[in-house]
């Protein structure tokens, strides 16, 4: 990777000198309450770095999908109060993206002040398809770090995006990547180029059109493609079962077919399952198996002899990928699925496999369920991008960062 990181940064000097900083701080809310703090724990690294250096650091990020304009909703008000407590020093938020508020806070940082611009997605140039306006908002956020700054990429999250914050503002300060954003690259170059094997790959999900692209672009390397979660019900179509009222791309079913005969010694999926009379935390629910899936249920997670089979192919393998829940784990009847097999996952981390969560709900799923962190060799904090890394697409956020 021929890409400048966060250390020729500090080595070159950063005391006195303005450092803007992309960060993925979108976590998850209810209402402003922070569920789950992950990617602001892990950014924190980072910015502590500059800080401690005597930088100027200036944070942008975005949370959630507004529409362009500013939205309470969407404000990065307790991200800022989440941030300052993990940082363990104060974090300024500015009332605007690049207005008068943010202007005028970053004229008057002094060294190792860290202040979080409000939430980058308010401003309609982030995610404009117009390069010539995304130029524009890049501009604006130069502004603020002046004609020494310096720009560090540690979003990793976001690096698969062609956005202002992202890509244009690398082309217009010296750039260099993050802690993590190094870590992360590091790690999925592992699993492109030097997977020890057994290589097994486990994915869940809703939907199979989401997650296609990485099953045809794996497929062919792995030994083992474990799939479950809700986009599983359009493969157990794809073979002439009914699903009752489970997930279904029917649109989907044909490609299924062919991925299952394509790769019938490559694929895996669930023989029992964990239906439900409804979609809700207090269903009524039961094991069947997978032929047996009554009109009117639905599936909500693999059962527990698909977790003992898959939990065999797992603890054997030297190098495992998961991306994607096994059930509705967010449910505490329907979590078994993911919590076994993530415990498979575990296992064969500790007799010497190299495992990686691809971040999303699967890096969620590990903390929601009380699950050691240290468990696994890495949490990536990006599952889209980790996804199409996977894949083989070149992602403009690191490759900006290679120019």
């Amino acid at each position: 990777m021929a890409v400048q990181t966060l250390d020729d940064l500090l080595n070159a000097g950063v005391e006195g000198r303005a450092v803007l900083v992309r960060s993925d701080l979108n976590v998850p809310l209810d209402g402003d309450r922070i569920t789950d703090p992950g990617r602001i724990i892990a950014s924190a690294p980072t910015l502590k770095a500059l800080a401690e250096a005597g930088a100027k650091v200036i944070v942008t990020a975005h949370l959630g999908r507004p529409k362009g304009e500013p939205d309470p909703q969407y404000s990065l008000a307790p991200v800022a109060v989440k941030l300052a407590e993990v940082l363990g020093r104060n974090v300024q938020l500015a009332g605007d993206v690049v207005g008068q508020d943010a202007l005028a806070r970053a004229e008057g940082l002094t060294d190792g002040d860290v202040l979080l611009l409000e939430n980058i997605r308010f401003d309609p140039r982030e995610t404009s398809k117009d390069e010539a306006e995304r130029t524009k908002l890049a501009k604006a956020l130069v502004e603020l770090v002046g004609d020494d700054g310096a720009f560090v990429s540690d979003g990793f999250g976001v690096v698969h995006r062609a956005q202002a914050s992202v890509y244009e503002v690398a082309k217009l300060l010296p750039h260099y990547a993050g802690t993590l954003v190094e870590a992360e690259i590091k790690v999925l170059g592992k699993l492109t180029q030097e997977a020890e094997r057994p290589y097994a790959v486990v994915l869940g999900g809703s939907k199979v059109s989401d997650k296609l692209a990485v099953i045809e672009a794996l497929a062919p390397k792995v030994d083992t493609l474990v799939i479950g979660g809700g986009m599983y019900y359009t493969f157990l179509a794809a073979q002439g079962v009914s699903v009752g009222n489970s997930l279904c791309e029917e649109s989907m079913i044909d490609t299924c077919k062919a991925l299952l005969e394509q790769y019938a010694d490559v694929i895996h999926i669930p023989q029992d399952v964990v239906i439900a009379d409804s979609f809700s935390a207090d269903a009524e629910s039961k094991i069947v198996s997978v032929l047996e899936i009554p009109d009117g249920w639905m599936g909500l997670d693999i059962g527990p002899q698909s977790v003992r089979r898959f939990a065999a192919i797992l603890t054997s393998a030297k190098t495992v990928f998961w991306n994607g829940p096994m059930g509705v784990f967010e449910f505490e009847k329907f979590a078994a699925g993911t919590k076994g097999v993530a415990e498979a996952i575990i296992e064969a981390t500790g007799k010497g496999a190299y495992s990686v969560v691809g971040g999303g709900d699967s890096a969620a799923a590990v903390r929601q369920l009380g699950l050691p962190e240290d468990g696994f060799s890495h949490i990536s904090t990006g599952g889209g991008a980790s996804l199409e890394y996977l894949e083989g697409k070149e992602l403009p956020g690191i490759a900006v960062l290679e120019g």
